[in-house]
């Protein structure tokens, strides 16, 4: 155990560095801009509003698909934070997301890579095509924005990128043996 705590702090500090790099919260332009934006678009309410829309306007298929993926993204929350609360990692220290920072002091894992990387993979497995390709592209950077506006560290956005892909595998998995897959 003591041998453990070594290689857990070189750990930590790499992360550390790589975070450190990796942000650019405190430096003005167009690039901190886009950043901005996209760490906060994988917001919840964002997605909830979404599509909470998208199954208001659209018919039946898209009824089903915004539903599952509401639920999906609903329970997938509920145990990110439920990770977050037992192992209670602080955020880097910094100003932007001060929201993020009051409301959810714990970054691990990233609750924002989680449901990227769920959505991406959910988008492959109930489609439509259109939105898998679509995610493909948003998924990672938004992923990465929560790093480069300095409110997780790399291995917060790793981990959670990875827990949101395989809960996918699983969620999908059982859409599919429940006959819940839309028909696109």
């Amino acid at each position: 155990m003591t041998q453990m705590a070594p290689a857990l702090e070189r750990l930590l500090a790499l992360d550390a560095r790589w975070t450190a790099r990796l942000c650019i919260a405190g430096r003005p332009g167009t690039l901190r801009s886009v950043a901005a934006v996209l760490a906060h678009s994988g917001d919840s309410w964002f997605w909830a509003a979404g599509l909470a829309l998208v199954g208001w306007r659209g018919g039946p298929q898209w009824r089903q698909w915004s539903a599952l993926l509401f639920g999906a993204i609903f329970a997938v929350a509920l145990g990110v934070q439920a990770l977050k609360l037992l192992l209670r990692r602080s955020r880097p220290a910094g100003e932007w997301g001060a929201i993020y920072r009051k409301t959810d002091p714990h970054s691990f894992p990233s609750g924002h890579a989680t449901r990227a990387a769920l959505l991406l993979g959910l988008g492959y497995v109930l489609g439509p095509p259109w939105f898998a390709g679509l995610m493909l592209l948003y998924s990672p950077a938004m992923a990465l924005a929560r790093i480069a506006m300095g409110v997780h560290y790399l291995s917060d956005v790793l981990a959670g990128y990875a827990l949101g892909l395989l809960l996918a595998v699983a969620l999908g998995r059982w859409f599919g043996a429940a006959g819940w897959l839309p028909v696109w």
